[in-house]
């Protein structure tokens, strides 16, 4: 593939390395370090004039840092004159501010997309956004890619009674996402409905629909502290699942999580690789991890060539 070029950000280097080999090309040379002050320094390593140039920076870890990273990344290749930048960004910064829930509440979401922008990105490819909405945020083309298809092989090739399982939503901004794979495995779905008092603190649980002696799989996009997963868990298990299983995009896992997720009773808590999990495996040996690299570096080899990206909204590339 000519005139591309593939950057790191410090966040996830095992992932953009998979990246890279997936596509056959090589990782650019980028020096990130910090001064004493701690202020970024980035170093791009080679001539991006002219080239079509990708960088690729989860939202995690240290947020504020890597997302300074990636914003400097990105001016630094844009005004060495590359045709075009794109940010690659697997899981999207402050996804979950993005509206006003109460008075004088920040939306984060939009002023992340305006640093992006103003910055020099010319277009953005990022993973299962908390609300799709916040593509419209942005003036710039996003392409919202789906864990959807790779999550619906794991649950075919790792969950024996799968023909008779149900897919649960731990709350009704997933209903969406839950719903999709259960048409698309034919089976029912059922919604937790949760009360909220302030913010990761879940109150109260009710739960609408059946998933008596029937396998549970929570679907959600990202688990933070675990709190709601653990409680819906609980919830499920006492309305007379035989197993709980959850799955979901982005594993945050900050705080409690770990601990509360080995005292909970899944069978398995099944995150993508879009953040790096390689520690908290080592924590936790429920935690199982589906690679979406080749999602991503497909949809990076299409974006270059020009072609069409929907394939990728329902079939895994092989």
């Amino acid at each position: 593939m000519p005139n591309i070029k593939i950057f790191s950000g410090s966040s996830h280097q095992d992932l953009s390395q998979k990246i890279a080999d997936r596509l056959g090309l090589e990782l650019g040379k980028v020096v990130t370090k910090k001064f004493s002050n701690q202020e970024t320094c980035v170093e791009i390593g080679e001539s991006v004039r002219g080239e079509d140039v990708y960088i690729v920076q989860s939202g995690c870890g240290e947020i504020n840092d890597n997302l300074m990273e990636l914003l400097i990344m990105i001016n630094a290749c844009k005004i060495a004159s590359a045709s075009r930048v794109t940010a690659v960004i697997p899981c999207f910064p402050y996804a979950r501010q993005d509206k006003k829930d109460k008075s004088r509440a920040p939306i984060s979401a939009k002023l992340v997309a305006n640093m992006l922008s103003v910055s020099g990105a010319d277009h953005i490819i990022t993973m299962d956004l908390h609300a799709s909405q916040i593509q419209g945020f942005f003036d710039i083309p996003v392409d919202n890619l789906y864990a959807e298809p790779a999550v619906l092989k794991w649950i075919r090739e790792n969950i024996p009674e799968w023909k008779n399982c149900t897919i649960v939503s731990p709350d009704a901004g997933g209903a969406k996402r839950v719903t999709s794979i259960a048409d698309r495995l034919n089976v029912d779905f059922a919604l937790i409905h949760k009360e909220r008092k302030k913010a990761n603190e879940v109150d109260r649980m009710v739960l609408v629909g059946d998933v008596k002696d029937r396998v549970a799989i929570l679907v959600d996009d990202m688990a933070d502290t675990c709190g709601t997963i653990c409680h819906a868990a609980d919830k499920l298990l006492s309305a007379g699942a035989t197993k709980v299983y959850a799955i979901l995009t982005h594993g945050i896992f900050s705080g409690p999580a770990i601990s509360r997720i080995n005292n909970a009773c899944f069978e398995a808590v099944v995150v993508t690789n879009t953040i790096p999990q390689e520690d908290k495996m080592k924590h936790c040996p429920k935690i199982q991890v589906i690679d979406i690299s080749m999602i991503l570096a497909e949809a990076i080899r299409r974006t270059h060539n020009g072609e069409s990206v929907s394939y990728l909204f329902s079939h895994v590339p092989l």
